[in-house]
């Protein structure tokens, strides 16, 4: 049995060779490299996102739930190793590049501000409020992260599919890789499901409250209806040539989705929301009147300030918070 063949083994409808959509050789690096002698290029890029200290801040950024009660909650880190999983689990069935889907997953939320959604929304309304800017967007953010933050102004020089990935795993671009566009869909499958059962243990929602429609073509377990999802876009895929879900399971998707934004996302019992704005808000404030206490990374004080903010961890953004902006017992006055 040929390597390609081998690798997909037991998967969907049986065994198949590589597919003739997968991208098995990148056409390059903004700099180019000569060849690793072991690793292939997404392999490479793969290590390289691993091992930022954008990657490893992950695990301290809030997905939905900020500092919960419970140690089972997802994080930004937990979110993307799940959302890997199952991007590598499609990439193998359908023959596409493992190697490549995973690197673009695991980089896919570099760019993810402090508090999730919160976060990001607080920070784009300020950014916009001022002179000829516009909003934040973390997949421009993330991109950023690897081209030119990472060590030290250097940035991680990825491949250009992995920076192709990276950008358009969501907003109005699609990517240019079958790999990509796997990524794109396996990243709402994963937060969909997750946040809603993590939704249910905070206690912001009951089984009651969920939209019945999706329920039921998806499933009333978090892993029946990734399940279900995962094996209707391989045998989708197949069928119509190209990387979709049936029309059925992508509406069911598609209104859950829309229910957790109004039910979870914008619950004010789900996230502290407005506090973790205005923290937000306030740190960007401060720092960007006060250059000689940013880290230093652009030019451009407005640019330079956003990355400073974006790239703080929750616990380090509330920290900072505290230090500047609430007296401390051991300076208070007690006349």
């Amino acid at each position: 049995m040929k390597a390609e063949e081998q690798r997909n083994e037991g998967a969907i409808g049986a065994s198949i060779p590589a597919s003739e959509w997968a991208c098995e050789i990148s056409i390059g690096r903004p700099k180019p490299e000569p060849p690793d002698g072991v690793r292939n290029s997404f392999q490479r890029d793969r290590d390289r996102i691993i091992h930022a200290k954008a990657f490893r801040r992950l695990m301290h950024k809030t997905q939905v739930f900020i500092a919960p009660d419970g140690d089972h909650f997802r994080t930004r880190l937990t979110h993307t190793l799940e959302m890997m999983q199952i991007s590598r689990t499609i990439a193998r069935s359908l023959g596409l590049n493992e190697d490549l889907a995973e690197a673009i997953a695991l980089g896919h939320d570099l760019g993810h501000t402090p508090f999730g959604h919160t976060g990001e929304e607080a920070l784009s309304r300020r950014l916009a409020s001022l002179p000829n800017r516009r909003g934040f967007r973390h997949n421009e953010h993330s991109l950023r992260v690897v081209d030119v933050l990472e060590k030290g102004g250097e940035g991680l020089n990825l491949t250009h599919e992995v920076r192709d990935g990276i950008l358009n795993h969501t907003g109005t671009g699609y990517s240019a890789t079958r790999e990509g566009e796997i990524v794109r869909v396996a990243d709402r499958i994963a937060y969909v499901n997750h946040d809603v059962d993590d939704a249910l243990r905070a206690g912001v929602i009951s089984w009651d409250d969920l939209p019945k429609g999706p329920i039921k073509v998806l499933g009333d377990r978090m892993s029946t209806r990734i399940d279900t999802m995962v094996r209707d876009i391989i045998l989708t895929s197949r069928e119509r040539d190209g990387i979709a879900l049936s029309k059925e399971v992508y509406e069911a998707l598609m209104e859950l989705r829309t229910w957790l934004f109004k039910n979870v996302y914008h619950n004010p019992r789900s996230r502290e929301n407005r506090k973790a704005g205005d923290v937000v808000s306030a740190l960007f404030d401060y720092y960007l009147e006060r250059p000689e206490e940013r880290a230093k990374s652009d030019p451009d004080p407005v640019t330079e300030t956003m990355d400073f903010i974006a790239g703080m961890t929750d616990r380090y953004a509330l920290t900072t918070y505290k230090r500047l902006f609430l007296p401390r017992s051991d300076t208070i006055s007690t006349r």
